[in-house]
This record gives C-alpha cells, sequence and structure tokens, in this order.
C-alpha cells in the first residue's frame, strides 16, 4: 500500500506544483532529507491532497490560508504559484486572506498579502 500511496502522491504532486518544481525537489534530495520527501509525498500529496471530497482548488485556498496564518512565507510562495493548476484565482486567494485576517489576525494576512501580489506579479510577468 505504501508503493501505492507513494505513487499516487507524486502524480498529485506533480499536477499541483509542476514537474520543474518536482523534479528540482528530487534532483536535490539527499539521503538525509528522502525520508522527509518520502513522508511529505506519501501523507500530505498522497493521502489528503488525492481525497476526492473537495477540489484541488479549494485544498489550494485552505492551504494558502493555513500556510497564511502560520507565518510559513515561502511556502504561501510556492502555493500561490501551484494556483496556476489548481484553479485557484486570485479572486479565490483574496477571499481566503479575509479569511486569515478574520480568523488569525491582520497582520499575517497583511503579511501574506504582501507576498502573494509579489508572486502574482511575477507569474504576470513570467506569461508576458
Amino acid at each position: 500500500m505504501t508503493q501505492t500511496r507513494y505513487e499516487q502522491g507524486m502524480a498529485t504532486r506533480r499536477s499541483v506544483l509542476g514537474d520543474a518544481h518536482v523534479d528540482r525537489a528530487e534532483a536535490n534530495k539527499t539521503a538525509f532529507d528522502e525520508p522527509f520527501q518520502n513522508l511529505i509525498t506519501e501523507s500530505a500529496w498522497g493521502h489528503v491532497w488525492s481525497r476526492p471530497q473537495i477540489s484541488k482548488r479549494e485544498r489550494s485556498m485552505i492551504t494558502l490560508a493555513l500556510l497564511a496564518a502560520l507565518g510559513q512565507w515561502d511556502e504561501v510562495a510556492m502555493h500561490v504559484r501551484a494556483s496556476k493548476n489548481t484553479g485557484a484565482s486570485p479572486e479565490d486567494i483574496r477571499e481566503a486572506m479575509l479569511h486569515v485576517a478574520i480568523y488569525a489576525g491582520v497582520p499575517a494576512a497583511n503579511h501574506a498579502n504582501k507576498i502573494i501580489k509579489e508572486t502574482l506579479a511575477q507569474m504576470e510577468e513570467s506569461n508576458a
């Protein structure tokens, strides 16, 4: 079952983050962090993100809200970039940040919005 969960996780991870991101992570994997990479591939991507009950768009919005609330700024930027693959629009992300402001605090949402705006601008620039 672990191999199946890993394979499903890798497929979901690639569909959300993109092949280039996953290929970089795999190329940079060492003996030290291989168990961690396997854990997140199997559990986060193979179990949670692969569940059919809610869409990748909804998971993307939830994930961004949680990461912003926790102050995980690098992960916020990564998941904003992933939103192009999940279907979460800038408007969806904005709505999620309004929830962060109310339930986790204005400073967290304010800083997240700064990172989100920068990331969206970079994404738009790279598409131009």
